[in-house]
């Protein structure tokens, strides 16, 4: 294998060598030229670059898997290679003269676009582009290695989750969710000055903000996404209002207190985006001492997406130093997939492993190698996240779970229980994204306004949770997302209505059910032929909304969402 280094090396000699060569090219002056001259741009492209991907990507595994001071270096500095490369303007200056001329073939324009998008958020100074890598990494680099410190306790994430999810003790609670919040004031003054370097970079390039310029450069618009949630905040306001009055009153009741003292350390999760275990059944109970990844094998395996090499080069349980929350990456497009997990045996990791093998069906793995780098890969970060979430659905469904030896004593109750909590995740899930949005785009709007209040203003309008009294801390800086994958999450929402559509007609078109909201598939090969070709087979070839019309012969819209918590 050749090491890192040196193939990093060989591609500074030939990114030298591409950029003369690109500079003294003649301008196209027909389809025929331009067609051809995109066609050169794209190989180039997999020469010099592609090596500098999988470098980064490599390096970001390491720094995730092991926290080290070392590892988290390597990381940034394969990130500089990277960016310095996507920002030089020789080569940005030729693509833009391209991606402006007429591409007679359909896979060669479709790259170029998606080249031309990926270059444009990299045409700033490249000290500037160093100097937001470098704080970025920092701040996850604390993330990483942060532990909810309580007296002579470091608790981990799973620890804390676990606490918050059994506990009856109020002062308790207060005192484990408080800890948890603590990371958000270790990385609050950098990550202000990181919005603000990102802010910069984007008005350099000539956008209102980092909000208006990260929507654009994947292929959406502000006010789009604005439109969308006002529509689903109108869809959901009423129905969540009744579910959380029914939560509300059993974790009251839970804790021998009114409805009027319930406060965010009550909800079980840190952020109110997971449904509180308030059902007639205990849902952990039947997966306690359970084999979660055997599980998930044997669930892909039935359906005819095997993940058993992705979980060969994984990293699925907890050390120190490593990330506490869990991820999926594609190394290198061509089946090098792995899952950085933490798993505990209980329904929340049967669902996180779930979605996380939900990404990495989605990948390389059973993209066609036939498609070119640039398009082996998911149509849009929501078609992926959809994928996710599709497939996470029956982490809580007693009958999914018997097919997989899972004993349960009542499968009719644990079925109900699980399907009511799902509808009420969807909602509570929805409310919660709607803050995410909304504070993003307030926070790079006006990054110095009193981030602390805007966040607990959101938090109390979209949410229905009353603020801590007296408390002025920077809670918002404890959501990982904001740091590591700023103006991404209203994506996780959109994937929400994409699963649920996709799901539907899997329902309708595989298993000929018509009650998509209770079906189930295991050891139907069918499903898999059906994500192949209708989902995955496309690559990027297609936008995320042509990929969800040739998915589901619709445009990405609510009604199958609605669907779901309104059975």
């Amino acid at each position: 294998m050749t090491h890192p280094s040196s193939v990093t090396s060989f591609c500074a000699l030939n990114l030298i060598l591409t950029a003369t060569v690109i500079s003294t090219m003649t301008r196209p002056s027909t389809a025929a030229d331009t067609t051809a001259a995109a066609r050169a741009f794209i190989e180039d492209y997999e020469l010099n670059i592609r090596p500098l991907e999988i470098a980064t990507n490599k390096a970001w595994w390491d720094a995730n898997t092991t926290g080290s001071d070392e590892a988290y270096a390597a990381k940034e500095a394969a990130e500089n290679k990277l960016d310095e490369a996507l920002s030089s303007p020789e080569r940005f200056a030729r693509l833009k003269e391209i991606h402006a001329g007429e591409i007679g073939d359909p896979l060669s324009a479709r790259q170029i676009r998606i080249l031309y998008l990926r270059h444009l958020g990299k045409q700033v100074p490249p000290d500037l582009l160093k100097r937001m890598a470098a704080k970025a990494n920092a701040i996850e680099k604390i993330f990483n290695v942060y532990r909810a410190q309580v007296g002579e306790q470091s608790l981990t994430d799973s620890q804390v989750r676990d606490i918050l999810g059994k506990s009856s003790d109020s002062d308790e609670r207060k005192r484990i969710w408080e800890a948890s919040k603590g990371v958000g004031a270790a990385v609050e003054k950098e990550l202000r000055e990181l919005v603000f370097l990102r802010n910069e970079a984007a008005r350099q390039l000539g956008f209102e903000d980092f909000h208006v310029m990260q929507c654009e450069l994947s292929e959406q618009k502000q006010a789009d996404l604005v439109a969308l949630f006002d529509e689903l905040d109108g869809l959901t306001r009423e129905p969540f209002a009744k579910a959380k009055a029914r939560i509300d009153e059993k974790l009251a009741q839970s804790y021998k207190i009114t409805v009027d003292e319930l406060r965010p350390w009550h909800y079980h999760d840190p952020f109110f985006q997971e449904a509180p275990k308030v059902y007639d059944v205990d849902l952990d109970g039947p997966l306690k001492d359970q084999d979660i990844v055997n599980i998930c094998q044997r669930f892909y395996r039935g359906i005819n997406l095997p993940i058993d090499d992705v979980i060969r080069r994984s990293d699925l349980f907890e050390k120190p130093g490593k990330s506490p929350h869990a991820f999926c990456t594609d190394i290198d497009r061509q089946g090098d997939v792995r899952v950085l997990a933490n798993i505990v045996s209980n329904q929340y990791w049967m669902g996180t492993m779930l979605h996380e093998l939900g990404h990495a069906v989605y990948s390389s793995k059973n993209i066609p190698d036939a498609l070119p780098y640039l398009l082996r890969t998911d149509a849009h970060i929501l078609c992926t996240e959809g994928v996710a979430m599709m497939f996470e659905r029956f982490a809580s469904d007693g009958k999914w779970l018997q097919a997989f030896d899972v004993p349960i004593d009542n499968p009719q109750a644990y079925t109900a229980a699980g399907a009511q909590m799902r509808s009420d995740k969807l909602l509570i899930f929805s409310r919660w994204c709607q803050v995410m949005l909304r504070f993003e785009i307030e926070l790079y709007k006006n990054p110095g306004q009193d981030l602390n209040d805007l966040w607990w203003r959101l938090v109390h309008d979209y949410q229905g949770l009353t603020p801590p009294e007296n408390r002025n801390a920077p809670d918002y800086a404890s959501k990982i997302h904001i740091v590591s994958a700023p103006v991404y999450y209203h994506n996780y929402m959109m994937g929400e209505l994409f699963a649920c559509q996709v799901h539907a007609a899997i329902a309708r078109q595989v298993l000929n059910d018509d009650q998509p909201s209770q079906a189930i598939y295991t050891d139907n090969p069918q499903v898999g032929a059906f994500m192949n070709e209708k989902v995955f087979g496309p690559g990027a070839t297609l936008s995320w909304n042509e990929l969800t019309e040739h998915a589901t012969g619709e445009k990405l819209g609510s009604k199958a969402f609605a669907e779901e918590f309104e059975q």
